[in-house]
């Protein structure tokens, strides 16, 4: 992508973001605003139509000929625009391809454009958040592309995982039950599991999705489950 984070690009009559490894995503995924997304939609319904356009172009010195370069140039242009105001948005060098000239053209963000004339805005300061933009974008593609692109669910290494901390609990559970049942009485051996069970939910409930987390979640929710029957079993 000659340098670029991003490349815009046309995925039949849509407008697409190509990132690293070729992955493509709808401008929609990021936060370009309406007005932005629909004019790079736009843009991509005319670049298919005057695609189509020239291919059934008359000869080179037909009126047809001549519409369909013109109507190329157009499309060019604009692209070189909306690439502009994508690495403006983002924060992000975005690349364009002419299909007119046949070059590619590299859109950096306004602050890369200054170069080292201007000082390096605070944090704090809204220029700062320019400065930070190509990295959030990048977090935010790599966001889209984990949702889109999930992969193979790793069931072996999950279920291996989630059993580890499922005995853990168990043990952990019926040892503290069992140590305060023999030393004190079996009311507060209930008691005392009660707090652990409720002091795990929230974080429980919490991770319950987060893709590594979950297999441990899993796992501890499984053990407190099952070391209710050892903790009763004890008390009774």
């Amino acid at each position: 992508m000659h340098g670029a984070e991003l490349e815009l690009d046309v995925d039949g009559d849509r407008a697409v973001l190509v990132g690293t490894g070729g992955r493509k995503a709808d401008p929609a995924a990021f936060s370009l605003g309406g007005e932005l997304t629909d004019a790079l939609h736009e843009w991509a319904r005319v670049s298919a139509v005057v695609g189509a356009g020239a291919g059934r172009a008359a000869g080179p010195g037909g009126t047809g000929a001549v519409d369909a370069r013109e109507g190329e140039a157009v499309v060019a242009h604009r692209g070189r625009q909306l690439a502009g105001r994508v690495a403006a948005a983002l924060g992000v060098s975005v690349s364009y391809r002419d299909p007119v000239a046949g070059r590619t053209f590299v859109a950096v963000p306004p602050a890369e454009e200054a170069g080292g004339e201007a000082e390096p805005p605070s944090p704090g300061a809204p220029g700062g958040r320019q400065v930070h933009g190509r990295f959030d974008a990048l977090a935010e593609w790599w966001r889209v592309q984990a949702a889109q692109n999930p992969g193979p669910v790793p069931w072996g290494t999950g279920v291996l995982v989630g059993a580890f901390f499922a005995v853990v609990m168990i043990v952990a559970m019926l040892a503290l039950a069992g140590a305060l049942a023999s030393a004190t009485h079996g009311l507060v051996a209930i008691v005392a599991a009660l707090v652990v069970s409720a002091g795990l939910a929230p974080s429980l409930w919490l991770g319950r999705r987060v893709p590594v987390v979950r297999w441990i979640v899993g796992g501890v929710a499984a053990g407190i489950a099952l070391s209710w029957i050892g903790v009763l079993v004890i008390v009774l």
